[in-house]
């Protein structure tokens, strides 16, 4: 007779590895290279996408998606919000003011 344990098997769970932060680390780094295939260029590799990604809070990684995705050019509303020189005071009067004569 065989032991109970043999006679039903539960299934093992495999330790998962995907973390949220993974999940839109690929999220952009596959979108970015879809831009950078048609421009010429190589791909960026997740590794470079953590080095650029790591002091970024996981929530405000979340809404860089939500931005970039309603943006025209992903890449280009992409790598302008990861660039800190771009928010200094000047820069975004700079920048709406030009946006506000691109409207008109």
């Amino acid at each position: 007779m065989k032991p109970i344990a043999e006679l039903i098997k539960t299934p093992v769970a495999e330790k998962s590895r995907k973390t949220e932060r993974g999940e839109l680390m690929r999220f952009f780094s596959r979108h970015l290279n879809h831009a950078r295939y048609t421009d010429g260029f190589s791909p960026i590799s997740m590794g470079r996408m953590g080095k650029i990604l790591e002091g970024i809070p996981t929530d405000d990684l979340y809404y860089l998606q939500s931005v970039c995705t309603k943006a025209a050019n992903f890449s280009k509303r992409f790598w302008w919000e990861v660039d800190p020189k771009k928010h200094l005071p000047e820069n975004v009067a700079r920048y709406e003011q030009r946006f506000k004569n691109a409207r008109r």
